[in-house]
């Protein structure tokens, strides 16, 4: 099978799968935000075929949870994020020979941009006297931290073991 097609099929499976996986919340935060597994599968694009698949993967997620469950109020806020802050999550690709590391900084671009969108943008839902980088800071930390915590623990055990079941496959079809 050609490479690219075969790069394209698991992208669309992973993507499909991070979106049904979005729905399945471990636990929802009583402010916002949810603590899920769907980042996993776009871990495993990034580990597997590079940046450019974990960037696109990931701004897919982001367009797609854009029509599926969304919170617009400003053009730089949807660009904030959805594709950005997930398609940053995509960076794994860089550290492929290091994926936690890659994992982390993922994840911290992935904050760094609903941080953001949370200071400009959603500055009023402070409570009086607390600052909106505090606020942003602690409200976004407090399902992102969970969450990426998760998906260090599960992203490389999925990974490792889809390596090895292709690795016996590709054995057994020589």
């Amino acid at each position: 099978m050609n490479r690219r097609v075969l790069m394209l099929a698991e992208m669309a499976v992973m993507l499909a799968l991070s979106v049904g996986l979005s729905y399945v919340r471990l636990f929802r935060m009583p402010t916002g935000g949810s603590v899920t597994l769907a980042m996993v599968p776009l871990v495993i694009i990034g580990l597997r075929w590079g940046v450019r698949a974990g960037f696109t993967t990931g701004a897919g997620l982001g367009l797609l949870r854009l029509t599926l469950d969304a919170y617009v109020i400003h053009w730089a806020q949807f660009i904030l994020d959805y594709p950005l802050a997930f398609a940053l999550v995509g960076a794994v690709g860089f550290f492929a020979a290091r994926p936690y590391l890659g994992m982390v900084i993922g994840f911290a671009g992935r904050f760094l941009c609903h941080f953001a969108a949370g200071v400009i943008f959603f500055a009023e839902y402070a409570p009086e006297g607390v600052p909106a980088g505090v606020y942003s800071a602690t409200y976004n930390a407090s399902f992102l931290v969970p969450e990426m915590a998760l998906t260090l623990l599960v992203a490389p055990w999925v990974y490792g073991r889809l390596q090895g079941a292709l690795r016996s496959t590709a054995g057994q079809s020589s």
